[in-house]
């Protein structure tokens, strides 16, 4: 009997998927594990494997947004003809109709009685790093999409591991890639010129949480100082002998602000665990586990891979993992269940020179630790003025989960543990 190839559930939140490319073409024989098309989420692109052997008879949606589960093609076993198929399409109805979405077209420009203006050019870049022999290191994904549209790949500077030119880079939105979706417009006369860039599945998906948070989510903040000297001293000298004890040739681990924030965060969440909840409307879940979501910028937006079980792990095992996930996160290969979830959020801007920020909440989480970066400021100390490393924090609530006393009660675990980064040896 034919088989649908449907549109799959990446995730037990996603609700579409857009058909980026079919890597098979009708009539094509097929076996089961065959990646047959790749679909972008709105975190990342994913391969769609073939269930079972058979031949690609009908591709239904070539390209676009489908429903989860909706059938995008048909496979056709041994000995089934064509016969087979128009009865099979006849019965589940045909394809879906893809859902392409283009950006409404703007009214058009008055007459204009200036010269008109020049449209905006993409900025030049560097040329991405070129392998001795003349090789280009990309993805191969990377390289198909530069050869539909046209574009140089050496022109590109790759946001992969050791400069590889991935997806990103090429399809809109990496800092230092042309943007073949850009559009020049004209502008009106006496008005800027612009142009229009298409949004993606991520910046979709982040445009709709982040508003939904602001607007249901009831949001509150405490802010703390945190002097944090020892904890610099500290990561220096435990840095030091990381490297000396790295195997010859080895990349020795490096122990980041952010990752002792993590473990901080993890062991308070511990010590609080009123403030290790989500919202569901008429109930609370609190969460036995601290697992924290760690906000990394990507090419068109962010993502939030999580450390499971934070609390349990070592700052040298928080560090290995934030590496590894922070790669594959920006060259675009992590799986759902490593960004979907956790129970607190982080967000680390010190490390782009923000003193202080406060930051949305990620849902259904009820808490979110926004940082800032350490800089020398004047405390005072046994009733003289000396200077300290400051770290400023603010802790984004919703109020329908967190009262005041928890949060106040969690920034003050959070901070005697950074101010006494010995504590978490305990």
């Amino acid at each position: 009997m034919p088989a649908k190839v449907v549109m799959p559930a990446m995730s037990p939140t996603m609700t579409e998927g857009n058909v980026a490319k079919w890597l098979k073409k009708e009539g094509d024989r097929v076996k089961a594990g065959d990646v047959l098309a790749e679909i972008e989420t709105d975190k990342a692109t994913m391969e769609l494997e073939a269930a079972d052997d058979g031949r690609l008879a009908k591709i239904l949606v070539p390209q676009g947004i489908a429903p989860v589960n909706a059938p995008i093609g048909v496979l056709l076993g041994d000995g089934e003809d064509e016969a087979a198929l128009e009865k099979f399409l006849s019965e589940i109805g045909g394809a879906p109709k893809p859902a392409v979405r283009q950006p409404p077209e703007p009214p058009p420009a008055p007459r204009e009685t200036k010269p008109k203006p020049q449209p905006v050019k993409p900025r030049s870049v560097p040329p991405s790093p070129v392998a001795a022999g003349g090789r280009l290191f990309a993805s191969p994904l990377a390289k198909r999409i530069a050869k539909q549209t046209g574009l140089d790949l050496s022109t590109v500077r790759g946001s992969g591991p050791r400069g590889r030119v991935v997806k990103a880079d090429v399809a809109g939105g990496a800092p230092g890639a042309p943007a073949p979706l850009l559009r020049a417009k004209a502008a009106p006369a006496g008005a800027a010129p612009f142009v229009e860039i298409p949004l993606t599945m991520m910046r979709k998906a982040i445009a709709r949480r982040m508003s939904e948070s602001k607007r249901e989510a009831p949001h509150f903040y405490l802010t703390v100082d945190c002097e944090v000297d020892a904890l610099l001293a500290g990561r220096a000298d435990v840095n030091a002998v990381l490297a000396k004890e790295a195997a010859p040739g080895e990349e020795p681990i490096k122990i980041s602000v952010n990752d002792i924030v993590i473990r901080a965060v993890a062991l308070a969440l511990e010590k609080v665990p009123e403030a290790n909840v989500a919202y569901f409307g008429e109930r609370l879940r609190q969460y036995s586990r601290v697992d924290v979501a760690v906000a990394i910028a990507v090419p068109g937006g962010l993502i939030t891979p999580i450390v499971f079980d934070a609390a349990s792990k070592g700052l040298a095992a928080i560090a290995r993992e934030m590496r590894d996930l922070s790669a594959r996160a920006t060259a675009g290969q992590l799986a759902p269940a490593e960004y979907e979830g956790g129970t607190f959020t982080i967000s680390n801007l010190g490390m782009y020179g923000i003193k202080e920020f406060s930051a949305v909440i990620n849902p259904p989480q009820a808490c979110l630790l926004a940082v800032g970066e350490a800089t020398p400021r004047a405390v005072v100390r046994d009733g003289a003025v000396v200077p300290a490393a400051v770290m400023t924090c603010t802790l984004s609530i919703d109020h329908r989960a967190v009262d005041g006393v928890i949060g106040a009660r969690w920034l003050a675990e959070f901070k005697r543990l950074i101010e006494h980064p010995l504590a978490m040896l305990l």
